[in-house]
This record gives structure tokens, sequence and C-alpha cells, in this order.
């Protein structure tokens, strides 16, 4: 355990005497006037750079205590990132193997992280059915299963992850704001901070928020990919049954902040610019929640935000101009390529509002009921099926296209998604014109090839490459 080393700080004797006792930093440039203010809990302060460290550190020695995991034995998880690493850093700490199933869209910089404490890494498809085989948690349980001495960690049925925040994180924020804590925010994915550490703190007397995905499901979202990465909850539309994980009490959060993606990613990006904190999207996503919660609660009222994990981890992606304006998240700044052209929605004619769209599962007739009367000429883009009603689509959701006329020649009770052509290719909406047709020719697009356009990571239109290079406004 630690020992004090007066003012020079504590010495430990393992790096996971380290992990928890995070501090607190008070925002000052973001934060509304006349709000209440806003402190957040630094959790990549923890050795491993998360708030994971703290479950990952308890479900170990609670694996231990009980005799599920032995000397030279294998840690396996689904992770997308996060608890991999806090397990990476205990297993190496430790003496133990590590085993993680990663999802395809975990950033480069998580999945290099993992392999650097030397874990093995095995990435799966990130948006397949719960009940497909190559799901993560499918995909960890029968590694695990399948290995001599292996341990599934299962961070989304292990009651010592809620524990481990309900023991320490918690406590650590009550003590940290001498009791004068009013409102607690914070997101789940497994939902371990939020039933932990929001549990205790509820009990006395704090307001607690869960800061959620606008279209995640625990908020009452359609279930939809969403771009803000370990938090919330996406529903395939192909899963049977939509379970949430055992660890997660949806009853501790006294009510719930729906955040947008792109609320999210500029709220971080001004975290970075405005109060010199490198945050995680789940950050930016709190953070945001916590900056409504302040305008509400008033001067009297003191908000605390946790925030996750750092933006290091993901400066491929949230950090990364051309990522976020490829998507529709950002506008293209004056030094970027194409500068001085028209942006691509000043070349795009105002659609009626909603995009005209085709469920994939629709047949040929409940298709053509729909479009009469369309141009045959016409192409509509092919979604995932969804159970609840949805305005707008997020990019991975559009599987593909169908022309209008190619109709006439199927038959009526056909389904659509038999029929339709590849995902289209995306464009930002605003990426300058000049920019976006380089790359659209660089990737061999045709003139007649049909681009999705994207507005936060959303599509809100579909049109044939050609439209480019029309003339618009200078």
């Amino acid at each position: 355990m630690g020992a004090d080393a007066g003012s020079g700080g504590p010495v430990y004797d393992s790096v996971l005497d380290a992990v928890g006792a995070t501090p607190l930093v008070q925002l000052h440039r973001v934060v509304p006037a006349g709000g209440a203010p806003v402190w957040v809990k630094t959790e990549w302060a923890n050795p491993g750079g998360s708030v994971k460290d703290r479950a990952a550190l308890n479900m170990v020695l609670d694996a231990e205590r009980s005799g599920a995991l032995r000397p030279g034995g294998t840690i396996v998880e689904g992770t997308s990132g996060n608890t991999g690493i806090g397990l990476a850093m205990v297993a190496a700490a430790r003496g133990y193997r590590a085993v993680f199933v990663v999802p395809d869209r975990t950033t480069t910089e998580k999945i290099a992280l993992l392999r650097a404490y030397g874990a093995e890494v095995v990435p799966t498809p990130g948006l397949v059915p719960r009940e497909d085989p190559r799901h993560v948690q499918r995909l960890a349980a029968r590694i695990a299963a399948d290995t001599d001495g292996g341990w599934l960690a299962d961070q989304y049925a292990n009651p010592a992850n809620p524990a481990a925040h309900a023991t320490g994180t918690g406590p650590e924020i009550w003590a940290q704001t001498g009791g004068r804590i009013t409102h607690l925010v914070a997101g789940a994915g497994t939902g371990g901070t939020l039933t932990g550490a929001g549990s205790h703190l509820r009990s006395l007397g704090v307001q607690v928020v869960a800061a959620d995905p606008e279209s995640s499901r625990y908020g009452g979202g359609d279930g939809s990919p969403y771009y803000v990465e370990a938090v919330g909850h996406y529903l395939h539309p192909l899963t049977d049954s939509d379970d949430w994980p055992a660890v997660y009490d949806p009853a501790v959060a006294h009510r719930t902040e729906r955040v947008g993606d792109g609320e999210s990613l500029r709220t971080l990006r001004r975290l970075a610019r405005e109060e010199g904190l490198l945050v995680g999207g789940s950050a930016g996503l709190a953070v945001a929640a916590a900056l409504r919660v302040s305008a509400e609660a008033g001067p009297n009222g003191l908000v605390v935000a946790v925030l996750p994990d750092s933006g290091r981890i993901y400066l491929s992606k949230y950090f990364d101009d051309d990522w976020l304006t490829t998507l529709g998240f950002l506008d293209a700044g004056p030094g970027a390529a194409g500068g001085g052209d028209p942006l691509v929605r000043d070349v795009l004619e105002p659609d009626a509002p909603g995009l005209t769209v085709a469920p994939a599962t629709a047949t040929v007739a409940e298709l053509r009921e729909l479009l009469e009367p369309c141009d045959p000429l016409a192409t509509v883009p092919v979604v995932a099926p969804r159970r609840t009603g949805e305005t707008t689509w997020s990019a991975p959701d559009v599987l593909g296209t169908v022309s209008v006329g190619a109709l006439a020649g199927l038959s009526p009770g056909d389904r659509i998604g038999a029929h339709a052509g590849p995902p289209p290719v995306t464009v930002g909406h605003g990426e300058y014109r000049a920019a976006a047709d380089a790359r659209l020719d660089a990737a061999g697009v045709a003139p007649h090839d049909p681009v999705l356009v994207l507005v936060d990571g959303r599509a809100v239109a579909l049109r044939a490459r050609e439209w480019l290079s029309r003339p618009g406004p200078r």
C-alpha cells in the first residue's frame, strides 16, 4: 500500500495502489452565466487512464478472493477499450495473461494501448446482433470457456463493477465537495459508475442525472449507432431482445439528459481549447449534460460530472478535423483543402423535411406505394429497420441504395434488402465542395453514383455525385 512521502506526494508499493483518489477540477469558461458551479471528476488521472481502472482492479481482486481467477490464469473480456486497458494493466502488474475482444470501431489508440500492456487483441464486428457468435460478449465468453484457467471479467454482470464506485468514486466525491454536491452527472456504458456512485450519493440527498447519447436505448432512443464511444446502449435491429447490463440500475438516476453526438463532440473540443482539459467523447457528453443541469440549478447548486477518460486515445477521431468534417460534425476551416470554394450544403438544394428511406425488410409492393408518384431515376437509401419511429438515420444504418426504376422488374413480394446496391459514399455538409469532389474522384465514384450527405453523422440527403459539380454561391 501507499506510504506518505511528505510534501512530495504518496509513494506506492504497486501501480495498482494509485487507482482512485482522482482530483476534482472546477470549470470556468464553458459554464453558463448564473449557473451552478461545475466540477469534473478527472478519471483519466487513474494510472491506466480511465474510470474503468476502478472496476478492473475490484473485479480482479474479487475473483482472486473467490478462487475464480487463479495464479497463472488468463483474464478475458469483451470491451470497447477502457475496461480492457484497466484489466491489461492489472494483469501485467499481477502476472496474468490477458485476451480482449474489441469491436472494430474501437480507436487505434486503444488497441495500441492494449497491446502495449502485452494483451492479445481479438477484433470482431461491432454492429452485429447479440445472438451472433461474433458479438463482442459472446465471443469473449467462448474464448474464456475454451481457455485453460480462463476467467471472464464480465463487466456487464459482475457486481464488483458498481461496488468499486459505491465504495470509492461516490464517497470520494462527497468528501471532496465537503458534502456540498447537489447534482451528479454521469454517463452509463455498463452502468457501473452511475449505479455505484449514484446510489451512494443519492442516499445522501444528491440528484443523480444520467447523460445518454440521443439514440441510446437507455434514454428512450431508437438504439441506432452513434459516434460517442464507451457510453449508452446500442441495439442492433436484428437482436431478439433488448437486454440491458445486469449491473445497471436505471432507477438510481432521477432523470436522463439525452445529448446528440454533435453537442457532445463540440463540447469536448471546447473543453480542450477553453479549459485546457483534453477528454474523450463520453466526457464531452457528461459535460454537455452538466452544463444544462448547471443552468437549471442556479448559483446555489454544485454539479459534479464524471469524466471517464482522456482525449489522448481519441486523437484520430474527435480531434481530427478531417474526420469530423467528412462526417458533418464540423465545417472545414479556411486553411483546409478547397478553401474559398462553396461548402457542400451551399450547392445542395433544400429538401422536404425528413429523408425518404426504404427499410430493408419492406417488400417491393410496399415501397412502390410509399414512393408513388416518384421520379423513376431517383435512388432511395435502404436502411436497417428499427422497432421505434425515427426521423434521422445514422450513416452505419444505411445499408445500401435501390433505384426506383429498378422496382419495375421485381416481384411485388421481394424484400428490398435483397436488391440493394452497396452502401453509398458519404460527404459532410460542411466540407468544401472541391475537397469532397477530389476525395470522391480518388475513390472512383462515378458521376451518377449515389452520395449520402451527413449532418452530425446522420443522413440528410442522397444525391447523384454530379451535383457536386454544379455552380454554387461564392
